[in-house]
């Protein structure tokens, strides 16, 4: 039985469309990354699996239980980090996860300490004192502190510093060590890829591909500039169909690579280079590769096959 299942979701507001026919399966322990843009439908779909919005039609079931009808048994068994929270202000951080965890029937207090320690929160300190990183750091810790069997995170990292974050993702592989399932909701493709065995990457509401990081990464549009010490070599990459797009000024390159970086790095091993620089693709780079083979597939498949 996966832990999430979502079949047909859909889910408009008015003639607004939030999600269209989504299907989602999540394995048990599994991190399963959720990759699109802002107003993708990423939140849309995370409050519909809690069961805070009713869906238009088709259904959704976290670990067997019905989202809609069951919602109160899904949410006790769900940690949930939300895209855009709101705290009690005059609240400290210690006073306010006391209260959640009193909610909840109760948590150990040294797992509460130990979870501040390492995200390094001051939880004497009121709310409305705090920075918004030192706030979604304690929407982390109400999210992990009762060890739930399922995480739901919208964008948790944001507002995180990068030390932090690598903390966090330790918090996440343990959760899976644990046999925890997550769901991680991002639009940082390199976290998504970090974290994550599988991905879905949905856009404008609907899932254009289910897919490996491994699969993901092959597929994966770089923008790479090197500079050599002398010329531009002719032909540098006459051979390498990964290569596309490039650009010489001067004694520089500009191209694109799709695909693994190591054939290209040997290649560029065998001459002299000053200055080498790998941009990551935008998320609408990444999602026109998987059109573009989307549409390759379907010009190769004969409309009437003997």
């Amino acid at each position: 039985m996966p832990a999430i299942a979502a079949n047909d979701l859909t889910k408009r507001y008015g003639r607004i469309r939030g999600v269209e026919d989504l299907d989602l399966e999540v394995r048990p322990g599994e991190v399963f990354g959720f990759l699109g843009p802002n107003g993708a439908g990423k939140t849309t779909t995370i409050r519909l699996l809690l069961g805070f919005i009713r869906p238009t039609r088709g259904k959704a079931a976290i670990l067997g239980l019905d989202c809609r009808r069951q919602s109160a048994a899904v949410r006790r068994r769900v940690g949930y980090v939300p895209g855009e929270y709101a705290l009690y202000e005059s609240l400290t951080g210690d006073q306010l996860l006391r209260f959640i965890a009193g909610l909840r029937g109760g948590t150990d207090p040294a797992k509460i300490h130990d979870l501040a320690e390492r995200l390094n929160c001051d939880l004497r300190r009121p709310i409305r004192e705090l920075s918004h990183g030192n706030k979604q750091k304690i929407c982390i810790i109400q999210a992990f502190m009762n060890r739930p069997e399922v995480l739901l995170l919208d964008e948790p990292t944001t507002g995180l510093d990068p030390l932090v974050q690598q903390e966090f993702y330790r918090l996440v592989a343990e959760a899976q060590a644990e046999g925890r399932t997550v769901l991680f909701s991002s639009h940082v493709l390199s976290e998504v890829e970090r974290v994550c065995q599988r991905v879905a990457i949905i856009r404008d509401g609907r899932i254009l591909k289910v897919s490996t990081v491994s699969e993901l990464k092959a597929k994966t549009l770089r923008r790479l500039t090197v500079t050599f010490a002398g010329g531009v070599p002719e032909g540098l990459f006459a051979r390498n169909a990964q290569v596309r797009d490039m650009v010489v000024e001067g004694s520089r390159l500009s191209c694109t690579v799709r695909g693994p970086l190591d054939p290209v790095l040997k290649t560029l091993a065998g001459y002299e280079v000053e200055d080498l620089l790998s941009n990551e693709p935008s998320l609408e780079e990444v999602f026109l590769a998987f059109y573009n083979e989307d549409c390759d597939a379907a010009r190769r498949v004969p409309e009437n096959p003997a």
